[in-house]
């Protein structure tokens, strides 16, 4: 529905270009699921009609990554934020995508754990 998926150029163009040279190439939609299925429908329906899928998170990236140069639907998944298992015995913890660097810190402050920039992440 309307406050999880807009066509409104405004937020089009937020959703493409980052921080890089590159120009803007906006989405023609972008979207704002909320669960891991929601993001399976979406792409799946996407694969189906062979449209571009465009991930967002912060559009701070360099590379252009965000830019929709052939149009499609922009994922942006800011709203999938939850941090879902904190191991502090072996140093580990499972986010959603949206989790930022800061708000996993804050989380994590008291624990005497902390997430620097540039730490890469895998799972």
């Amino acid at each position: 529905g309307a406050p999880n998926v807009s066509t409104a150029t405004a937020v089009r163009e937020q959703h493409g270009h980052d921080e890089s040279m590159h120009p803007c190439a906006p989405p023609d939609v972008v979207v704002w699921p909320q669960a891991v299925g929601q993001v399976q429908e979406l792409a799946a329906l996407c694969h189906r009609c062979r449209v571009p899928m465009v991930p967002f998170g912060t559009g701070t990236g360099l590379e252009g990554g965000v830019n929709a140069v052939q149009g499609g639907v922009c994922f942006d998944l800011s709203r999938m934020d939850a941090i879902a298992e904190l191991s502090l015995e072996d140093f580990s913890v499972t986010v959603e995508p949206g989790v930022t660097r800061k708000a996993l810190n804050k989380h994590l402050r008291g624990t005497g754990l902390w997430f620097p920039v540039g730490t890469v992440g895998h799972g």
